[in-house]
């Protein structure tokens, strides 16, 4: 957290809520669709960010719905604070891959599991190459030019991680 006392799952939220009044769950779901190639958030950081949001002014509560769902709007002291945490610094990458990880005490694992593990991770990460690949096509076609480079980004790491791979023992 910086100066506007956002964390990262926090903002994320409020710049979601700029395309529109959304619950939880909707968040979820376009947390994943939007960001969930390079960013992700559990529900229960959801969850625990939305009242604190709301307690602050950065976010107005709709009309309760089906199943007590809530729908969430962001304010205009919410869109201030999120310009703020825009403009201030990004801050240090968090790298946690958890394949690199077991690698790191891969000298425990039996030589069969970390063959096994790596072709695991080939195989995801193959996959998950072509789809983000597809996204960023899409993004384009959409005119969405910030969120293409956002996953240009996620293009270049799963590149990234199967040359890794590749050459991993």
């Amino acid at each position: 957290m910086a100066d506007t006392g956002l964390n990262a799952t926090a903002a994320a939220l409020l710049g979601l809520l700029h395309d529109g009044p959304m619950t939880g769950g909707q968040l979820m779901a376009e947390a994943e669709r939007r960001l969930g190639a390079y960013w992700t958030m559990t529900r229960s950081q959801v969850y625990r960010e939305l009242p604190v949001l709301a307690e602050r002014g950065y976010l107005r509560l709709g009309k309760p719905g089906p199943r007590s769902s809530q729908p969430y709007s962001v304010t205009a002291s919410g869109k201030r604070a999120f310009g703020k945490w825009l403009a201030e610094p990004a801050g240090k990458d968090q790298v946690r891959n958890p394949v690199v990880l077991r690698t790191a005490f891969s000298s425990l694992m039996p030589k069969g599991e970390k063959k096994d593990m790596y072709e695991e991770a080939l195989g995801y990460h193959t996959n998950a190459l072509s789809e983000v690949r597809e996204q960023a096509k899409n993004a384009k076609k959409e005119g969405d030019e910030a969120g293409a480079t956002a996953l240009d980004f996620a293009v270049g790491y799963h590149k990234a991680v199967l040359a890794w791979l590749k050459t991993a023992k």
